[in-house]
């Protein structure tokens, strides 16, 4: 079998603010920007990676929740505890310090973890938490 990972969906509630944070804090490019019913659904990745995206989605555009489903939603987005991905890249301190000096929210400087991988963490302006690893 030839499987990959096209798409990943992660959740926002401010298309503003997640697009500059993608674009113009990780460096990814915007891929497709669609509006429909005064929502938006913004498609981003990394340059060079045409096969992979990311896929920013209003969290409760599914017309099959419920109104507690979407306050649910909306309490875990405001956690943090809703969604996450993990990116990769080799060069984890200047990636880190790229973030940082782009006002990410750092919720852990880079570190060598006990199971054997170097990553950091920040969360978006959606919440969602962000671990990238570095490739070794």
């Amino acid at each position: 079998m030839d499987i990959t990972i096209h798409h990943a969906f992660l959740p926002h509630d401010d298309p503003e603010a997640s697009l500059a944070f993608y674009r113009d804090t990780l460096g990814f490019e915007v891929r497709n920007d669609v509006g429909y019913d005064g929502m938006r659904w913004i498609t981003v990745g990394p340059a060079g990676q045409s096969g992979t995206s990311i896929v920013l989605h209003p969290p409760t555009a599914d017309p099959g929740i419920t109104d507690d489903e979407r306050r649910t939603i909306a309490e875990m987005m405001a956690k943090g505890t809703y969604a996450s991905i993990i990116l990769a890249t080799k060069d984890l301190d200047a990636t880190f310090e790229r973030l940082q000096a782009g006002d990410a929210d750092v919720v852990q400087e880079p570190t060598d973890q006990p199971y054997g991988i170097r990553d950091c963490a920040f969360r978006d302006p959606a919440g969602n938490l962000i671990r990238i690893q570095e490739l070794r």
